[in-house]
This record gives C-alpha cells, sequence and structure tokens, in this order.
C-alpha cells in the first residue's frame, strides 16, 4: 500500500478515487511522564516519553488507515493529512486522526 501526503503519484495515474479513508487513535499520559514532562517544559528541552507516545499513536492511525483503505480494494491513499486534538477533562488525552483518499492506480508507461 503506498502513502502519500501528495494528491498525486509519481509515475502512476490514478485511476479510480474510492473515498474517503481514516484511522484514529486516543491515548493519555501518566501521572508520571506529565511529571517529567513538567520538569522538560521548566528547563527547557525534548519530552522523549511524550515523542515515543505520540509516534506510537501516529503509527497505530496509519495502520487503521491502511486497513481500511484495504478493506475498501484501494491501491494506495493519497493526500493524507495528520491532525491532533487534545480532549477529555483538562486536555488529559491526544486523539491523533489521519485521513486521506483511498485510490487505485496504473503505472505510466515510460518510452
Amino acid at each position: 500500500m503506498i502513502l502519500s501526503t501528495t494528491p498525486t503519484l509519481e509515475g502512476k495515474r490514478i485511476t479510480e478515487y474510492m473515498g474517503i479513508v481514516s484511522g484514529e487513535t486516543i491515548f493519555g499520559a501518566n501521572v508520571i511522564k506529565d511529571f517529567k514532562a513538567s520538569i522538560r517544559d521548566f528547563w527547557g528541552g525534548r519530552s522523549g516519553s511524550y515523542e515515543k507516545l505520540l509516534r506510537e499513536a501516529q503509527e497505530q492511525a496509519i495502520k487503521e488507515l491502511t486497513e481500511r483503505a484495504e478493506k475498501m480494494g484501494a491501491m494506495a491513499v493519497v493526500g493524507i493529512d495528520f491532525d491532533y486534538e487534545t480532549i477529555g477533562a483538562k486536555g488529559s488525552m491526544l486523539l491523533v486522526s489521519v485521513t486521506g483518499t483511498a485510490v487505485k492506480y496504473e503505472a505510466i508507461e515510460t518510452l
């Protein structure tokens, strides 16, 4: 499955637009990660624990998007976009959403 943030695929001609597909995941951070992040916020620097959680959430959302596209019979998803929202009491959870357009394509013949 080809995944692309662009609306086209180099060397391929999109033959069918099958519809919008999405994948979502929600995760919350625990108290220890929140505490470590607050120290990083105070002193400056990156929060490795939050970055790891964010990468895992992105990967899970992409996996869900890919599975849904495959069920539709798609060969690729184009125009992929990520969105992030805090939800829950006091914004304690993060929603990671990825959307795109499921497509079928054929290779463009070159001389």
